[in-house]
């Protein structure tokens, strides 16, 4: 019974077709029977995926579900082989995610699909989707607190010695979590009054710290200079450098969103989040019979920033999917991809 269904077809066709190997140089000869381990794990992130679960319930399907034993080709009886922990998972999507192997799980998978199914990759049609950001939207004295408050909680925790030469208000307002909570609650005719006085804050530490070499060079410190980049014109005048906050007209839509998820851009038309790109096969007929036992399979993703243009999604859509033998012969698309050409 298991055999003739999914846990047969993912243990047979879906399992072996795993970029085991690549991943295999990120870990030692202490995590145990690696390629035997790093099937299973690779396995279950896949099928975490497939029927949307936690890293929790993920871990729970591999101890008690029998179809995910067989799936996973598991056959010993040991605890051992069906635990892990959601911390395991999370380290794997953190090595697959840093590494951009994603992309290797994908188009080996989608590859075996292909054959299997014998799809007709011909015709296929691309468009693109908004998604939007985990991390909440802020506004703009939300964007300049969170980034001094990350910057002043990380160097607090690599150059605790440092923050002594940072004025003590500067400290009472930002360090504390509740200034996150605290500048929520400005009011409208406060609010450009608050920026500004946020930017110049902003400024003074990324003015103090600019000559330091370890400091400069901390991920955090660049992303308040970034902000104050993307936000504010800097004007030297002879008591120090004077802040002018850019009008929101002069904010370009690739400018940072969120401290915490720095790749997130802004779209005028769906709003804070990132674009993906994404190209599968269809049959171009009305009949429902011949639709109905069609696979249509997705053979290009790309995650992008949301202010980029479909108009340059088309040509690294094609070679991506020419490179892993599925090209299309022709594309049902808007008229926006491709641009003028």
């Amino acid at each position: 019974m298991l055999d003739a269904s999914w846990p047969g077809f993912f243990k047979t066709l879906i399992l072996p077709e795993l970029p085991v190997s690549r991943i295999f140089p990120f870990f030692n000869s202490g995590f145990g029977r690696p390629t035997k381990e790093l099937y299973t794990v690779l396995g279950v992130m896949v099928l975490q995926q497939t029927f949307d679960l936690t890293d929790e319930e993920a871990c729970s399907q591999l101890a008690y579900n029998i179809q995910w034993h067989y799936a996973l080709n598991i056959t010993e009886e040991s605890d051992s082989a069906k635990y892990i922990c959601p911390k395991t998972l999370w380290t794997m999507r953190h090595i697959i995610a840093e590494n951009g192997l994603d992309g290797d799980v994908f188009e080996s998978v989608t590859r075996k699909l292909a054959e299997v199914f014998k799809v007709d990759t011909d015709q296929q049609r691309m468009d693109s989707v908004h998604i939007k950001s985990n991390m909440r939207r802020l506004g703009r004295i939300g964007i300049f607190v969170s980034g001094i408050n990350k910057f002043l909680r990380n160097l607090k925790r690599q150059n605790a010695d440092l923050l002594g030469s940072i004025p003590e208000k500067t400290l009472d307002k930002y360090l504390p979590e509740k200034s996150l909570q605290c500048f929520s609650m400005v009011k409208p005719s406060a609010a450009q009054k608050t920026l500004v006085s946020v930017g110049n804050d902003l400024c003074d530490l990324v003015m103090r710290f600019k000559d330091h070499p370890e400091v400069s060079a901390m991920h955090s410190y660049k992303q308040m200079e970034r902000i104050l980049n993307e936000q504010c014109n800097v004007v030297p005048e002879d008591g120090g450098p004077c802040v002018q906050v850019k009008p929101p007209r002069e904010i370009p839509s690739s400018s940072l969103q969120n401290p915490s998820d720095p790749d997130a851009s802004y779209c005028g038309h769906k709003g804070q989040g990132y674009q993906v790109q994404i190209m599968e096969t269809y049959v171009a007929t009305d009949d429902e019979t011949i639709r109905g036992i069609t696979l249509n399979l997705i053979t290009h993703v790309q995650v992008g920033p949301a202010h980029e243009s479909d108009a340059n999604a088309l040509l690294p859509a094609i070679s991506a999917t020419r490179e892993i033998g599925l090209a299309p012969k022709e594309i049902l698309a808007d008229s926006l991809y491709g641009g003028d050409e």
